[in-house]
């Protein structure tokens, strides 16, 4: 599902994202960090036209966190499109280990 979902990785990876400001490399996308946190079928139970939201914790080197993104998409039949993009949460500094404080800008 998520290979079919555009958007996901360009945005979180600096494509308009707040981390593409304090990261030097891109960060990586993995589906066991991205969780459903919402899905709303638009016309009842009639059709297939949904919102669903993911919550998504991008990582970088050897998966540390860098932050949550929340991403609302709308998928119907007419295809995928990006309806909300929210950074939650920036990447702390803590978390890196020394010797991958290099990936901060």
């Amino acid at each position: 599902m998520f290979a079919r979902i555009p958007h996901l990785s360009a945005i979180s990876a600096g494509g308009g994202s707040v981390q593409s400001d304090v990261l030097s490399g891109s960060p990586d996308i993995y589906p066991y960090f991205v969780d459903v946190k919402y899905i709303e079928r638009i016309n009842g139970f009639r059709g297939f036209d949904f919102f669903i939201t993911l919550d998504v914790r991008p990582t970088v080197g050897p998966h540390i966190p860098v932050g949550e993104d929340v991403f609302t998409y709308r998928v119907s039949a007419a295809g995928v499109e990006l309806k909300n993009f929210e950074h939650v949460r920036g990447p702390n500094k803590d978390d890196f280990p020394p010797n991958y404080k290099d990936l901060l800008k």
